[in-house]
């Protein structure tokens, strides 16, 4: 018997990256007016990005269905292994209503989790379930971990652009005009499961000095995963933000992890964004 984690795609994990980590991704919906892709898998981020850039139209996702679930959890009861399954927030979709209705089934060999946050958020929990699977603790042992880490999670990210919050209808044409023309960068996170307004800044370079000042005050705890992201078609933003905030870094680690951002935070956050995600250290 075996320990198999599966998650969403929306925590950011490419299809060659669970294959390697030896996960199962399962892919969220994407629809860009009647097309219709499977995140990660018929749609790459950068793939996601030239449409989004390239076109008027408001792409949506789609949660991944009870009954997707249920063929995935009965192959795990099968094989006679145990799996956890790690989904994004439940206040963001109802793919984690989705996975619990099809565990009910299944409660013997399957556990699900919520893991309250999206994108390299959700990535982070991810790869803790998977260090912890390849310490051999059990299934009980690693959810209930998750469920006591998982509040420590922070995702800070810094916005390039107002535009795909306004096509989103997160903020008004007339917020988004004047944000763009004082070059206003807001600084997001996500809280309790909810993406959050930290702050707003002035142009890029006070934009990075604020996400430096949020994750500073936050503290990163270095001896568990941690995250650096882009989303966009290129890290031009994100290598200057490494470059600002050095000295965060600095003597930590031998090497900074870099994702890229995929399409449900990307839909309304739009490129240019830079985002980091860690545990944080000053509880």
């Amino acid at each position: 018997m075996s320990i198999r984690i599966i998650a969403d795609s929306a925590g950011d994990i490419t299809q060659e990256e669970a294959r390697k980590l030896d996960i199962e991704i399962l892919p969220i919906k994407v629809v860009f007016g009647n097309e219709e892709y499977l995140d990660g898998v018929t749609l790459n981020h950068r793939q996601f990005f030239e449409k989004l850039i390239e076109t008027d139209v408001v792409p949506t996702t789609c949660q991944i269905t009870t009954y997707e679930f249920e063929e995935v959890f009965q192959k795990v009861k099968e094989a006679g292994d145990e799996a956890v399954c790690i989904t994004l927030s439940s206040k963001l979709s109802g793919t984690y209503q989705g996975a619990r209705i099809a565990s009910e089934n299944f409660k013997d060999c399957v556990s699900v989790v919520d893991s309250e946050n999206v994108s390299i958020g959700e990535r982070l929990l991810i790869l803790r379930a998977i260090e912890m699977r390849d310490r051999g603790l059990s299934r009980e042992e690693i959810v209930a971990a998750l469920q006591r880490e998982k509040k420590d999670i922070r995702l800070i990210a810094l916005l390039d652009t107002l535009e795909y919050l306004k096509r989103g209808g997160r903020i008004s044409p007339t917020v988004a005009f004047a944000g763009e023309m004082l070059s206003i960068k807001p600084v997001i996170s996500v809280q309790n499961g909810e993406v959050v307004l930290l702050g707003k800044a002035r142009g890029s370079k006070n934009g990075n000095n604020r996400l430096i000042e949020f994750v500073n005050m936050a503290g990163i705890d270095f001896d568990k995963p941690f995250c650096l992201a882009y989303s966009g078609l290129t890290d031009v933003l994100l290598k200057k933000y490494i470059a600002d905030s050095e000295h965060l870094y600095r003597g930590k680690v031998e090497h900074l992890p870099v994702s890229s951002i995929g399409c449900t935070i990307g839909t309304h956050a739009g490129p240019g964004a830079v985002a980091v995600a860690f545990f944080c250290s000053n509880k």
